[in-house]
């Protein structure tokens, strides 16, 4: 039975639909698929069902349902959004699109910006929390985010129109036959937004244009081709800052124009006890900013890229014991208006050996990098569960992370050649009955995470220093966090099911003799709730839903001067059938009109309706 799959690179192939969405599945652990119980780590799935239950465009309002994830966005849709996972920076967490890394490599500290990414095709969220560079390499300190396209069979299309002048719009069509499957799917998104700076009143609007397509097609009965890819163009408009008195956001005309791409295409073998991967995997990510008041041609230009080819494995020794193993090899390169071009290169290679017994699972493994700026690096990690009654399980992990210099922090103009990579040490245990889409779902996860080496901008003294006053990337910073996550899920009935998750989370900066040693890190909430509900009534197949957020207050900066207030979110969902191929569908977003702030000075959307419809053939 083909029952390891890979999401892969451009649209030639095929999937096998059920296993694609299995809710139970999933490819964190080690890098092939498996059940989430028979990993020891911290893995939430959320797969298509959900995700379309919450009608929005706006990936966002699916990734904070997630426990140990809070999320903060500059001004309006398609503003920067950063991802913290249990105190992580959002640099800190490795983002894969259908099994290509994606990052913003010509961006200082190289981190993914969700401001770009529309929910559209996406039919799977899993997310991995805790160190685990074991498997995964680089930036692999707070987590990993794995997004997979749906597979589509037939045709559908849906369509929106809310507050803000806003409209939303998606296209899929696919088909199966024998030899494999083939997806495509379009999209467009635009609003006019609101003014991103607190102060302003100039609306700041947002379009964007995608394409995405995945596949598989069968060679032979044990050997397969997977591809997918995906490109979107966007145009996001934003407030700049006022260096003059009253310093601070104001309404400019400025946008900038984001273009990014990705794919990943690969064999897969599997006979007997063995199971191969090889893949290619590209992306890229383009910026032009422009700011009108200083003519037609861009401010500021950026372009980073990255290719990379790997080997993955799977060999069966028993029925009880197995090793996973991978190779790789990495290709960087940036260049932006005002930096040369530069480049980097690493390869890797790691061994996962597992064992499973009576209601035992257990995994250890090693991680070897070598990267043309640092050397080499190891990382170790390991993982069990244990199942200690009917359906009720323990858990614990030990993994270790690190996080590549980037290319800006090593070759610009504030770089610094010698810098090491960031580091990690993350433990966590756990109790957890069921999944978190099963009937009953209970899980208490106690978390720690140290981290060592941090990059950051720092003074400048002695002779480096005398092309560089301002200063440079220094490895001067220290971290812990530690908490614990509570959740809870149960269907009621066959159509009433609700659902809690609580984070408890203490984010300190270590620095020793650091300006900000003690102080909370930035933009992380120390108490995060996420609470739904979803009703299938027997009223002509209406279905109900509603969602509540709520977060506390944090600190904006390192240093704690400039404090957000916490806050608290609701929406109402409905939709309801009205032909066996078409549905209608509204909600309505911050019911209360809360005014809050997920970064300081920039604006939060009110108050807002939307309705459409979606039709399948």
């Amino acid at each position: 039975m083909r029952k390891f799959m890979f999401f892969i690179g451009f649209s030639v192939g095929l999937i096998e639909p059920a296993l694609a969405q299995d809710q139970a599945i999933t490819v964190l652990a080690s890098g092939l698929d498996a059940p989430v119980e028979a990993s020891g780590q911290s893995i939430s799935v959320i797969g298509s069902e959900e995700i379309e239950a919450l009608q929005s465009p706006d990936l966002v309002t699916v990734l904070q349902r997630l426990p140990g994830v809070s999320l903060a966005r500059n001004g309006s849709l398609g503003g920067v959004t950063g991802l913290f996972v249990r105190g992580a920076s959002s640099q800190q967490v490795l983002v894969m699109l259908d099994g290509a890394r994606v990052a913003d490599l010509a961006a200082p500290s190289g981190g993914y910006d969700f401001g770009n990414l529309m929910t559209g095709p996406i039919g799977k969220v899993e997310l991995l929390r805790g160190s685990n560079s074991v498997v995964w390499g680089s930036n692999a300190i707070g987590g990993v985010l794995a997004l997979t396209t749906r597979d589509v069979i037939g045709l559908e299309a849906s369509a929106e129109y809310g507050a803000r002048d806003s409209w939303n719009g998606d296209a899929s069509g696919g088909f199966v036959s024998e030899r494999g499957t083939l997806s495509l799917s379009a999209g467009y998104t635009r609003s006019d937004g609101f003014s991103s700076a607190a102060s302003g009143s100039e609306n700041d609007g947002f379009r964007q244009y995608r394409v995405s397509g995945r596949g598989r097609l069968y060679l032979t009965d044990s050997l397969w081709l997977l591809a997918t890819g995906r490109y979107a163009d966007s145009r996001t408009e934003f407030d700049g800052y006022n260096f003059s008195p009253p310093y601070g956001l104001i309404d400019t005309p400025e946008f900038t124009e984001t273009r990014e791409a990705s794919g990943r295409a690969g064999l897969n073998f599997e006979r007997g006890p063995v199971v191969l991967e090889a893949a290619w995997s590209h992306a890229r990510i383009s910026r032009d900013n422009f700011d009108p008041r200083a003519g037609s041609d861009p401010s500021f230009a950026s372009d980073g890229r990255q290719d990379r080819v790997e080997l993955k494995g799977r060999y069966t020794l028993d029925p009880a014991l197995h090793l996973d193993f991978g190779a790789d090899h990495e290709w960087s390169h940036f260049e932006t208006s005002f930096d040369a071009p530069a480049s980097a290169k690493s390869i890797s290679a790691h061994a996962l050996l597992g064992w499973a017994g009576s209601g035992f699972n257990l995994a250890a493994g090693a991680r070897i990098d070598d990267h043309s700026g640092f050397g080499s690096e190891w990382t170790l990690g390991a993982n069990g569960s244990y199942e200690i009654a009917d359906g009720w399980r323990l858990r614990a992990s030990y993994g270790e992370g690190f996080k590549a210099p980037t290319l800006y922090q090593l070759y610009s103009d504030y770089g610094d050649a010698s810098l090491a990579p960031e580091r990690s040490k993350s433990c966590d245990l756990g109790i957890e009955k069921g999944d978190r889409n099963g009937t009953l779902h209970l899980a208490l996860t106690l978390f720690r995470r140290d981290s060592r080496d941090l990059i950051d901008f720092a003074s400048c003294t002695g002779e480096v220093c005398i092309t560089r006053p301002f200063g440079l990337y220094q490895n001067v910073g220290k971290a812990r966090v530690q908490g614990f996550e509570l959740e809870l899920g149960t269907r009621v009935t066959e159509n009433f099911r609700a659902s809690a998750a609580y984070t408890y989370l203490k984010a300190k900066d270590r620095s020793p003799g650091g300006f900000n040693e003690g102080n909370d890190l930035a933009r992380r909430p120390r108490h995060t709730v996420n609470m739904s509900v979803d009703w299938q009534t027997p009223l002509a197949g209406l279905a109900l839903g509603a969602d509540l957020h709520l977060a506390s207050g944090s600190f904006d900066d390192a240093g704690n001067f400039t404090r957000l207030d916490g806050y608290a979110t609701g929406t109402l969902r409905a939709s309801l059938p009205v032909t066996e191929h078409i549905e209608l569908f509204g909600r309505i977003e911050n019911v209360t009109d809360a005014q809050y702030q997920t970064v300081a000075g920039y604006n939060t959307a009110g108050r807002s309706a939307f309705a459409g419809a979606r039709a399948r053939f």
